[in-house]
C-alpha cells in the first residue's frame, strides 16, 4: 500500500486546478480561459464527457461543446466575466454572473445570466448556462 505524506502536492488537472478544487475555482480559471478566448484552455475545465447545456441546447462530450465554443469566439473578440452572487454546496454550485462581450465590430453587450455547475476531480462534470440567447443572434 503507498501512504501519500501529508505534504504532498494534491494531483492537479490540466488546468492545473487541483483535482478537490472547489466549483468558484473551477469557474473562475474557466472564465481567464475563456477571457483569453482559447478553445483548448476551456476545453481543460471540461470532463471529456460533460454536459454543457446553453439556452436551448443540450451537448454532451468536449467535440460537441467545443464547436459551441468555437462560433462564440468568432462572434465575440472580447470576453470577461465578473461573479457577483454564488451559491455553493459541496461539489455544486450557482453563480450570478455579469459579462462584458465586444463582438467584431466594437459593439459592446452586458448580458447578466446564473451558470449552475457541478464539479468533479477539479473540472466541470456538467454545466447549465441560463442567460438571454439573443444575444447569440
Amino acid at each position: 500500500m503507498l501512504i501519500t505524506p501529508a505534504h504532498a502536492t494534491p494531483a492537479k488537472s490540466a488546468a492545473n486546478l487541483s483535482q478537490n478544487a472547489t466549483p468558484r475555482q473551477v469557474a473562475e480559471s474557466y472564465w481567464r480561459a475563456e477571457a483569453e478566448r482559447n478553445v483548448q484552455k476551456v476545453g481543460q475545465h471540461y470532463h471529456a464527457d460533460a454536459i454543457f447545456m446553453p439556452p436551448g441546447e443540450r451537448l454532451v462530450g468536449w467535440d460537441s461543446i467545443s464547436k459551441w465554443y468555437e462560433a462564440t469566439y468568432r462572434q465575440f473578440q472580447g470576453v470577461k466575466v465578473e461573479i457577483v452572487h454564488e451559491i455553493v454546496q459541496g461539489n455544486e454550485a450557482s453563480f450570478e454572473w455579469q459579462a462584458t462581450l465586444t463582438d467584431a465590430a466594437g459593439k459592446v453587450y452586458r448580458p447578466i445570466g446564473v451558470n449552475i455547475v457541478r464539479v468533479e476531480a477539479g473540472k466541470f462534470r456538467e454545466v447549465r448556462a441560463y442567460f438571454d440567447p439573443r444575444i447569440l443572434g
